[in-house]
């Protein structure tokens, strides 16, 4: 008897779980938060737009801790000497993506748009996608 009621149990249990719809998250970055992003859409011109303007380059926002600036680095690499720092939570044009020195596994680095520089794809959530250099 025990059995038949603990089969019965299980088996209402998994039915229960079947008719919740499963939801999937994809995380690019060491720390997005909820709320702050906005895709870039291609209205069919491949130029993309960024609320509802049009923008000549990708766009990726700084994913450092509050209060932790980025570097941007001269290069693709943390080898090269660092130019210039980035403020947590900025939104930069990104020229295009390039392989470099690995920074946490992750061996891509974006060159910046409207500055000289590099800066790690780690600590960049880029909105939609960032061609080859």
């Amino acid at each position: 008897m025990n059995r038949r009621l603990f089969r019965n149990g299980v088996v209402a249990l998994v039915a229960a779980l079947a008719m919740v719809p499963a939801v999937a998250v994809a995380d690019s970055g060491p720390c997005r938060r909820p709320g702050r992003h906005t895709d870039a859409v291609h209205h069919g011109s491949g130029v993309p737009v960024v609320a509802g303007r049009h923008v000549g380059f990708a766009q990726g926002e700084v994913v450092t801790p509050p209060g932790v600036p980025l570097n941007v680095r001269s290069g693709p690499g943390v080898g090269y000497r660092v130019i210039d720092a980035l403020r947590s939570g900025s939104v930069h044009g990104l020229r295009c993506t390039t392989t470099g020195s690995r920074v946490h596994g992750n061996p891509y680095w974006y060159r910046l748009a409207h500055r000289p520089g590099h800066v790690s794809a780690h600590y960049v959530h880029a909105f939609g996608a960032v061609p080859w250099c």
